[in-house]
């Protein structure tokens, strides 16, 4: 059990770092995007994608390595991205020892394939294979990730790194940004902590909780990984995801605002300008950020 002490350590540390100058006209911010591989095969106006759910190896820093599970030998998954109304067809080889399911969150999608146990789609048994085929419907920033139970098993679903972006590009994209980045954030190493340590009291607060000892944007750590360059002035659209098992995540860039666009894929009736976001677990931001404060 994680005591007291090294919870609080280490609760709240999910942030993206500031802005500082590189080479006098460029920008950097801390962390980067995952250099994300197609999985795609185009042919006409369908599109058909292939998935392997199979042991990964995630080094997030140095001497801080994750035995997990993931997508196509990745973590995050590959970045699928399609345009509103295509044809999608998708080949899942399960390459793991457990049944598994790959639900797409936030599409309009029959429940045979939705990737729900409970709603109907079939698993995908160990060392077995299935196809989903469907409508790439709504437009916006979806996402899919497992959806098999995990139960005790602090390894399995949203724990592991089974979670990947499905954008879905609108048929009228204005494309009012210089730079586009995908951002998924994820909490590693959950283990069972007593809420006695934290807070005394009586049910239910006195239960157990999943603390992390672990986090990551995309790939790596904060401050590990290569950076995103980006000139000063430039518009950013970031893609943000909370593929988080059960915490929210903070993010802030000091001496900068995000000009909120889409919450979960959906645009806002309202654009808001805000210092801080917070995302529940599952939640998608898009959000641009104009680079106007270099050095911060």
């Amino acid at each position: 059990m994680m005591n007291r002490r090294e919870f609080l350590q280490l609760a709240g540390v999910s942030a993206i770092s500031g802005v500082s100058i590189l080479s006098g006209c460029a920008s950097v911010v801390d962390r980067t995007t995952t250099s994300f591989t197609s999985a795609a095969k185009r042919v006409g106006a369908a599109t058909h994608f292939s998935l392997r759910i199979a042991p990964v190896k995630l080094e997030l820093s140095p001497g801080q390595t994750i035995q997990t599970i993931g997508y196509n030998g990745s973590v995050p998954g590959p970045l699928l991205r399609v345009k509103e109304g295509q044809q999608v067809t998708v080949d899942v080889q399960n390459d793991s020892d457990v049944p598994e399911l790959v639900h797409w969150h936030g599409l309009y999608v029959s429940s045979e394939v939705d990737g729900s146990m409970e709603e109907g789609t079939p698993m995908v048994p160990p060392q077995g294979s299935r196809q989903y085929s469907f409508i790439a419907q709504p437009s916006g920033t979806r996402w899919y990730h497992t959806h098999a139970f995990a139960g005790k098993d602090l390894r399995r679903s949203l724990y592991s790194g089974q979670f990947g972006f499905f954008h879905i590009e609108p048929k009228n994209n204005p494309g009012q940004y210089d730079q586009e980045v995908f951002i998924a954030a994820h909490q590693w190493n959950p283990e069972f902590v007593s809420m006695q340590d934290l807070r005394k009291g009586p049910p239910p607060d006195n239960g157990l909780e999943v603390m992390y000892r672990a986090a990551s944007f995309n790939d790596k750590a904060l401050g590990h990984g290569e950076p995103i360059r980006i000139k000063t002035g430039q518009r950013v659209l970031f893609h943000l995801l909370n593929a988080s098992a059960t915490d929210d995540v903070r993010l802030a860039l000091p001496g900068h605002s995000f000009d909120v666009l889409a919450l979960d894929g959906n645009p806002v009736p309202t654009p808001r300008t805000v210092p801080v976001l917070v995302l529940a677990p599952a939640e998608r931001i898009d959000a641009i950020v104009e680079m106007k404060q270099p050095g911060l």
